[in-house]
């Protein structure tokens, strides 16, 4: 099957799941430009979600007004600037209102900002971690890199709840045992290299039942995560090497570096979550095709969904 054909495979999958679902509200904070705004109403329009727009509301309506976006039907609730907008949004989560959060056009540290506010936000005992689901045409299932944009250095602990994270995200999408490949430069363990400890910790880790749900090995280098020839080469044996679900990265620029690498050098589609919080939300940028964007509300419809269904609450209908 050449590239083409395969390029958006997964994500058509993923997409047409939430045909059987619920759509979700969700806060949608700051849409004040055009690609933000788009995005909300396409997945509005796709019946993916059921938008509440959060932001400074004359701002916003010139913007749709400008680029041909119709908000018949959409609920604006007017904000002053980007700040109140974040706080706006999250308020509308903490009072059941949303189970999902959209970032518009602000930056991604003024919601993550207005989320982890001890008496106003919206964190959990689980550190706040996010997550690529990529299509890749060269690999056979989507791929799941994490952390690349949120946590800068992290540490063993919060490695551990990287981890729980993307795992619980992978099962939600149908990935029964999700196969963690934790990631360093080299396949050794190297007292020289810290994350080489980290990957051999987190795998003691796992074993002892500390983190579920999934197998961890590592640590392997990239080409030992997802080529099996490459695994071969070296002599790794492993149920999780040359056919990894989730990649663990050592930290933010290894894994942000990784995710543009391969959206920009192997035509990968990359859609965005954040978890750890009391709903996911829902990361995209200016750059994402229009179907990386539906992708990324896709997955934060499926795993709200989930989540409900696995907490006793039941399915959300509207």
């Amino acid at each position: 099957m050449d590239t083409d054909t395969r390029r958006h495979e997964k994500y058509d999958s993923l997409i047409a799941r939430c045909q059987s679902l619920a759509p979700v509200p969700t806060a949608v904070a700051h849409p004040c430009d055009a690609s933000s705004l788009a995005g909300a109403v396409e997945a509005a329009a796709a019946d993916m979600i059921r938008p509440i727009l959060v932001g400074p509301e004359a701002k916003i309506r010139k913007v749709a007004a400008e680029n041909g976006i119709n908000l018949d039907g959409i609920r604006i609730i007017d904000a002053a600037h980007s700040h109140d907008s974040a706080e706006k949004a999250v308020a509308l989560v903490r009072t059941g209102e949303v189970a999902a959060l959209m970032k518009g056009s602000l930056h991604t540290d003024e919601l993550l900002s207005a989320m982890v506010k001890k008496d106003t936000g919206i964190r959990t005992a689980r550190r706040l971690s996010h997550v690529f689901i990529m299509d890749v045409p060269t690999y056979p299932k989507l791929l799941f890199i994490t952390d690349a944009a949120v946590n800068i250095a992290p540490s063993l602990d919060d490695k551990a709840d990287i981890v729980a994270n993307a795992i619980e995200l992978a099962q939600a999408l149908g990935v029964v045992t999700p196969k963690v490949a934790i990631l360093s430069a080299v396949e050794m363990v190297n007292s020289k290299i810290p994350s080489t400890i980290d990957a051999a910790a987190l795998c003691k880790m796992a074993e002892r039942g500390q983190i579920r749900g999934g197998i961890l090995d590592g640590p392997l280098a990239l080409d030992n995560a997802i080529s099996m020839e490459a695994a071969a080469t070296k002599g790794i044996v492993s149920p999780v090497a040359g056919n990894a679900d989730i990649l663990l990265v050592p930290d933010l620029e290894s894994g942000n570096m990784l995710a543009k690498e391969l959206t920009f050098l192997a035509n990968a589609d990359a859609a965005g979550i954040v978890l750890g919080a009391r709903v996911p939300v829902i990361l995209t940028s200016r750059a994402d095709s229009v179907r990386a964007r539906l992708a990324s509300c896709a997955v934060a419809v499926i795993y709200s969904h989930a989540v409900r269904i696995a907490a006793g609450l039941g399915k959300l209908v509207e």
